[in-house]
């Protein structure tokens, strides 16, 4: 037995001491009058209470209520608030020092024991004294309440033990008939009274007399009818009672001096004792014999106290008070896959995770009778063997192997077969040895089965404990480091300095090791390498780890993580200690320290968020912020922290922090969009300044004019030749009647004449004067001299130099509607994206494309490879996380309100127009109503208007202008055989007419079909319906991709070829659109050959299997997976050939797609199983086959006869879908479109409508 000391201080002498029933407080009441708050677990000190004069003796924390009671020498209880930490209010009655207090389990009673030889019992809620318990003789030590009875138990140094019945002062309580007792006297008169009457309220029930001396303590057993006393002959008593009588049963000897308190144990077979012999002794409350006996060699004890409801004990000595406890909680325990086998009410029981069932599998030894056997400290697992070894603190430390039964619920082997022996560390190193430590000899024993020594292994160190390690490998645990060990070698392999290690937890494939001190953790590889070390102010208590490679560990208090690199954080809060055996997702498998299993739901989205980061696996990342909840500022500082503050912008909503942020990371547009939202002069300028220094001019263009900035704009106008709005900012500044401003801003128009009348408001007549003369104004000279008075006589040096240079402003080397400075055009990447919001619709966006929305909508779709024919080894997960699937990127944001750019925009600055504009336009209106009438000139058909309208050949299709159409596509795509188009003509021509029928033998009608039938505007904006446009296409493209992913190869080719042969019939309107159809023209051409190239492989892979048909089978799926496919198609390309080039041998090949695989973050079955196949092929690196693939020298597929063409070769294209050919078939038709001229020269599709 062991006494496990979990907390100390250093103060004067500790006359009593409470635990708060709840909270990790202990309450220590001095001898020098104060009373000391401490929590206990953090061990920091929470209040002080100094209102007692003297010592204060007794102290009790109530059950329920958030208060506490405290007695001392100044005669006086005091019942204190611990929310407030004031006292409430003071009980006065008592003639001297005041022993102890204590409340009642029920009943809103305090009782107290006093040297003026009474029991005063209180109601702490009417604040009176209800009853004063007389009869003792001498100083009354103590005085409690039964736990469940209406009893009271008192000790007194008038060697005697009372106990009281207190049932009658129940009743009166239940009744509210209290009374309170003012006085001694009077409550004596009224027990004289009372006893005539025969209606005490309190009377003795039992006098117990057996010490020899004073009694300093006396209890109630929690639930058996048992009294515990001790007392300054040095003797603990134990009585028994009935209702009729009480008897002594035995009595403890052993003490040398006064014992000052006793108790029982409150879960256990035990007695606790201390005295002022400077011992606390433990015994056998059966036999009554010593069990073991703990000696501070300079303190004497003056007080005990056990926990409400932990297995903790304190007690108070001269210098301070210790919180104890006697044994060990953790349960023994250990885990194999998805069993846990732990040790529980001294059974061996085993519980699996998947079902929850939980059963007994086998006894363990108990103590004999009259002794104490500690349970086992730790349990190590044989799977192979069914066998468990058993560590304990028994006889100086040893071991037991037990077998277990092979079934659940078989035969039970007998406890008393099982194998002992010496030893501080017991661990399985193989299927048939173990290893013991034994301390002493400072040597590790090798063990069989039979518990025989085989090996001896004489250590060089002094080793603590010893843990088990991957293969043949042990780790020894020093004070100061642990040591990596090859048993089979002898020698040390690594070592890490380390704090003294108590548990070490291993990952689940061994790579990674934990290493749990008192106080810190420390992450290392298999070889001992440090990755990073935590620390904790107190106690950790277990780690388990995550499947994701992050290790939970358990505090006194709280659930916590650590990543591999050091990152750490608090999951949850948890009311009492646990011990962590399992994680798995949310769920964490953990023992509490009464052996039972439970599942504490945790969320895990913080740390696998910054897992993820660490990891740059950006696709989770998405995920993550797309589907959870993640938010609080302890996320977005470690994002900063980090370097994620693009991050960090989809978790704050506050406009000042989103601000700082975009700054940050230089995502101006939402800058723009917070500055606006917070508009304060503040964040403009800041803002301007941040615009200014990455080129934004139109950006620092609003901010000047948002704070009003004048002198700013004025200058930015100029150095940017913007000549017109600073003509406005001179308006402005006549408006504001701002004279420098405006002799600035003339300054820099060039403006001399309001620059002499801004000179001659002012004031400055002479240098008006001077300005009109220099640069020639004779007439605004004159008129300046006479208004000032002065004669042109008087004027000295008034005349120009000889050859005059007139101050002109600089004129600006670039003018340009488009003042930003150039940026580089860079992919965006993942989290540019709004992808919280999760918006899906279909409609495009600024600045991202349609065709990219599609082509990343399956960046993790469907890449199970069933469809595909991929075989995996066994069953894999079919989908990913839909990252990528209806991201959305951020557009560009609000265009700024440039000066003069918006409506309502100068009307804002004060400027308002002459109206000079408004009265040409009327005169013109009123000329031409005035000319009379003048006949219309004849018009031009509806087709031939088409005609005229438009440059596409679409159009001339539905004009009917077919000769012109196909001119116009053999010279813009070289078309040389219009037969597979001929269906789209005829049906462009019938689709851009209506046929009408008014009556029987009439003609019909025909009704050309407008693109535009609103548009009222003249002919020359007319133009035919369309039936190919952009977004049939882009629905065509979906359909393609849903046929590829099927593995429909034939029906895909159909459809992309389709869509292929359409896009020459598409028109547009904007250069965007027009962009989009030349990437649909791309995606069309990779998909054909590609899809193209997969046949073929089908085809051969049907014949006979040749070593030529192997090597074109490994070709072939080698040349597919350099096609510029879907992601979600790649991978699986990326599969195919992978495990086309395995099978084949071509290890070298499998080795790289597996790479290329991986490098694509596909699920993680799929990524685990690329990896195992690197592993492989790294190991043979050879190909078998002498195919004609070499990753490494770029190239691209000949679409006629799928062979690489490499960089530097000859090669030409197709005009129109720009396909690659060998010289060879230059001259024939495309493979791909089937219409163009392979090599012909052509000028290159046209799709916009519109020449601008």
């Amino acid at each position: 037995m062991q006494m496990l000391t979990k907390f100390e201080t250093k103060s004067s002498r500790v006359k009593g001491v409470a635990f708060h029933p709840k909270r990790p407080w202990i309450l220590a009441s001095l001898h020098n009058g104060s009373i000391q708050l401490w929590d206990y677990r953090m061990g920091t000190l929470l209040d002080r209470f100094e209102e007692h004069e003297g010592p204060v003796r007794g102290i009790s924390f109530h059950p329920t209520q958030d208060i506490f009671v405290s007695g001392g020498d100044d005669y006086k209880v005091r019942v204190w608030d611990c929310r407030t930490r004031r006292c409430m209010f003071t009980l006065q009655g008592h003639l001297d020092y005041v022993r102890t207090v204590y409340f009642h389990l029920e009943q809103p009673w305090i009782i107290s024991a006093s040297d003026d030889q009474t029991i005063r019992i209180w109601n702490w809620q009417s604040r009176q004294c209800i009853a004063v318990l007389t009869g003792h003789n001498h100083y009354v030590m103590c005085a409690q309440f039964h736990p469940t009875d209406d009893l009271v138990v008192s000790a007194c140094l008038d060697q005697t033990v009372r106990v009281w019945d207190i049932s009658g002062l129940r009743r009166k309580n239940a009744a509210g008939a209290q009374q309170s007792i003012p006085d001694a006297m009077s409550s004596q008169r009224m027990g004289s009274q009372n006893d005539f009457f025969n209606v005490t309220d309190v009377v003795v029930k039992f006098v117990l007399e057996g010490h020899t001396r004073g009694v300093n303590w006396a209890t109630f057993h929690p639930t058996m009818p048992l009294i515990l006393s001790c007392g300054d002959d040095r003797q603990v008593k134990i009585w028994r009672m009935n209702d009729s009588r009480a008897w002594e049963v035995d009595t403890c000897r052993g003490h040398y001096n006064n014992v000052n308190s006793a108790l029982f144990h409150p879960k256990r077979e035990f007695i606790l004792s201390d005295s002022e012999d400077k011992t606390i002794r433990v015994w056998d409350t059966t036999r009554r014999t010593l069990l073991q006996t703990f000696r501070r060699d300079q303190d004497r004890f003056w007080c005990l106290n056990a926990h409400p409801e932990l297995n903790l004990f304190a007690a108070g000595h001269d210098n301070g008070l210790i919180v104890f406890k006697l044994e060990r909680e953790r349960p023994a325990a250990a885990i194999h896959q998805n069993t846990l086998l732990y040790v529980k009410d001294s059974q061996i029981r085993m519980h699996d995770f998947a079902s929850t069932n939980d059963a007994p599998m086998i006894p363990i030894r108990t103590a004999p009778a009259g002794q104490y056997l500690p349970p086992p400290r730790a349990m190590s697992f044989n799977p192979a063997e069914k066998a468990v070894l058993l560590t304990s603190d028994a006889e100086g430390g040893s071991y037991e192997l037990y077998n277990l039964p092979r079934q659940v619920g078989g035969q039970v082997s007998d406890a008393g077969q099982a194998r002992r022996g010496t030893g501080s560390c017991a661990i399985w190193t193989g299927r048939n040895r173990f290893a013991v430590l034994d301390k002493t000899a400072q040597q590790v024993l090798i063990k069989d089965l039979s518990n025989q020594t085989t090996k001896t292994i004489k250590l060089q160190m002094a080793v603590e404990a010893i843990f088990n390690a991957p293969g043949s490998q042990i780790l020894l645990a020093t004070a100061t480091s642990v040591v990596l060990f090859d048993v089979q070698t002898r020698q040390a392999v690594a070592e890490i300095n380390a704090p003294t290690v108590k548990y070490v937890n291993w990952s689940a494939d061994m790579s990674s090791v934990a290493l749990l001190s008192k106080h810190s953790i420390i992450l290392a590889s298999k070889q001992l390498e440090q990755l990073c070390q935590v620390h904790e102010t107190i106690r950790i208590k277990s780690a388990a780890w995550d499947e994701s490679g992050v290790l939970l560990y358990t505090t006194l208090n709280h659930i916590k993580f650590v990543l591999p690199k050091g990152d750490s954080g608090i999951i949850r809060t948890i009311d009492n200690p646990v011990y962590v055996v399992r994680v798995q997702g949310g769920n964490v498998h953990c023992l509490d320290r009464g052996g039972a299993m439970n599942v504490i739901k945790i969320d895990p989205t913080e740390y696998r968020f910054k897992l993820a980061l660490q990891n740059r696996n950006y696709e989770e990342v998405v995920s993550i912020i797309r589907n959870s909840n993640l938010v609080g500022q302890s996320i977005i500082a470690y994002l900063q922290k980090n370097g994620y503050p693009e991050i960090a912008l989809h978790f704050v909503r506050d406009d000042t922090a989103r601000f700082e942020l975009a700054l940050e990371c230089g995502n101006m547009d939402i800058a723009l969009e917070t500055a606006k939202a917070i508009d304060k002069p503040a964040y403009w300028e800041k803002f301007s300044q941040e615009a200014l220094r990455r080129g934004h001019i139109h950006m620092v263009e609003l901010a000047y004019q948002r704070t009003k900035a004048y002198d700013k704009l004025s200058f930015l106008y100029s150095i940017t030749g913007n000549t017109e709005k600073l003509a406005k900012m001179q308006k402005i500044s006549i408006m504001r009647n701002d004279l420098q401003a405006r002799l600035q801003d003339s300054l820099f128009l060039g403006d001399v004449e309001d620059r002499v009348r801004v000179l001659h408001e002012a004031g400055q007549h002479s240098l008006a004067y001077l300005t009109a003369k220099t640069h020639g104004l004779e007439t605004e000279a004159e008129s300046i001299r006479a208004a000032a008075g002065i004669e042109e006589a008087d004027i000295v040096n008034s005349a120009p130099a000889e050859t005059p240079v007139l101050l002109r402003p600089s004129i600006a080397i670039i003018r340009s509607a488009e003042l930003d400075w150039p940026q580089l055009h860079v992919s965006k990447g993942v989290f540019d994206g709004n992808f919280s919001l999760g918006d899906k619709s279909a409609g495009p966006r600024p600045g991202k494309s349609r065709v990219a929305d599609l082509a990343a909508a399956g960046v993790d779709g469907d890449d199970s490879g069933g469809a595909w024919g991929i075989e995996d080894d066994g069953n894999m997960e079919a989908d990913e996380d839909d990252v990528f699937g209806d991201a959305v990127a951020a557009g560009h944001g609000e265009q700024p309100d440039l000066l003069g750019d918006e409506p309502g925009a100068e009307g804002g600055w004060g400027i308002d127009d002459e109206g000079e504009l408004d009265a040409e336009i009327a005169a013109e209106a009123t000329a031409a109503a005035a000319a009379g009438f003048v006949a219309p000139q004849p018009g031009i058909s509806e087709l031939e208007a088409w005609s005229r309208n438009s440059p596409l050949a679409v159009d001339q299709i539905a004009a009917g202008n077919f000769e012109e159409a196909m001119r116009l596509l053999r010279d813009q795509v070289g078309i040389a055989s219009f037969d597979a188009l001929k269906p789209a003509f005829l049906e462009i021509y019938s689709a851009s007419r209506s046929v009408l029928t008014t009556a029987p033998f009439a003609t019909p009608s025909r009704i050309p079909l407008r693109r535009n039938p609103s548009d009222t505007a003249e002919s020359s904006q007319h133009l035919p319906a369309q039936i190919y446009n952009l977004p049939a296409s882009l629905e065509q493209l979906q359909h393609g991709y849903r046929a590829t992913t099927s593995a429909k190869f034939e029906e895909g080719l159909t459809l992309f070829k389709r869509l292929l042969l359409s896009l020459i019939f598409v028109s547009v309107d904007t250069v965007e659109d027009a962009n989009e159809i030349k990437q649909l023209l791309q995606i069309c051409r990779e998909y054909i050959v590609g899809i193209s190239i997969e046949l073929e492989r089908a085809t051969v892979a049907k014949e006979e299997l040749t070593e030529a048909n192997a090597t074109r089978l490994v070709e072939l799926a080698a040349y597919f997976t350099h096609c510029q496919l879907r992601a979600d198609h790649e991978k699986l390309a990326l599969r195919l050939a992978m495990n086309t080039a395995y099978k084949h041998k071509c290890f070298k090949a499998a080795g790289e797609f597996a790479q290329r695989l991986v490098d694509l973050v596909p699920a993680p079955q799929i990524a685990e199983k690329a990896r195992k196949m690197i592993t492989i092929c790294d190991r043979q690196s050879r190909d078998t086959l002498a195919i004609n693939y070499d990753a490494r020298n770029p190239f691209v597929i000949c679409a006629a006869s799928h062979a690489p063409i490499h960089r530097g070769e000859a090669a030409v294209n197709c005009p129109y879908c720009q396909a690659a050919y060998k010289p060879e078939f230059e001259g024939q038709l495309c493979r791909v479109c089937t219409i163009a001229k392979i090599g012909a020269k052509a000028t290159g599709l046209r799709s916009l409508a519109s020449s601008d």
